[in-house]
């Protein structure tokens, strides 16, 4: 799918979908949420996307929707990183929340792009992805990422890497990780 050329999809095989931005958001808050558990997850999302979701009655059109829905979320794109290891390593890695950083996102499309989040009534999914992605460096969210995502091994002087080091603390976001998977990761990096 091409933004230039092509219609924004509002059905992902034959199923309508629901794709204003805020459905988007909150299925990546759901994906998100340790207390909710996978099975039930998968549910909640369906029924975010799918208005119509108690008409798939079946094993393969619950398949064929769970990769509709996926394939509409990454916008129609394949994920860069598609392995399961890459997965769970940027998974801690996250540079944004949508949760934590709601006031820095909408700060930023009201600044660059004049856009009131909460005033706008609707905005596809697709659109809203293209324009937070393209939010120049001036914006105090992309300032922001970039602390969370700067490698401070790369920086050699040593003034410069302790006030990023600084940014990159003070911007932390919560370490959302059980006991357990905090464990695991030690272990493995323990064993490298």
């Amino acid at each position: 799918m091409n933004l230039l050329i092509h219609k924004l999809p509002t059905e992902v095989n034959k199923n309508i979908i629901n794709t204003d931005f805020r459905i988007s958001i909150l299925f990546e808050l759901l994906i998100q949420d340790r207390k909710v558990p996978n099975d039930l997850k998968i549910l909640k999302a369906l029924e975010l996307y799918y208005p119509n979701f108690k008409t798939i009655k079946n094993y393969d059109q619950v398949v064929e929707a769970v990769e509709g829905m996926l394939w509409f979320y990454q916008c129609g794109k394949e994920l860069a990183n598609s392995n399961k290891e890459n997965r769970n390593n940027n998974r801690h890695n996250q540079i944004y929340s949508y949760e934590f950083d709601d006031k820095y996102i909408y700060s930023a499309f009201m600044e660059q792009y004049k856009i009131d989040l909460q005033e706008i009534e609707y905005m596809h999914w697709w659109k809203f992805r293209a324009l937070f992605d393209g939010l120049n460096e001036d914006t105090e969210i992309v300032k922001i990422m970039g602390y969370r995502s700067m490698d401070l091994s790369k920086i050699k002087d040593v003034e410069r890497r302790n006030y990023y080091k600084k940014m990159k603390r003070l911007y932390a976001l919560p370490d959302m990780r059980t006991i357990e998977e905090k464990e695991t990761e030690f272990a493995k990096d323990f064993l490298k």
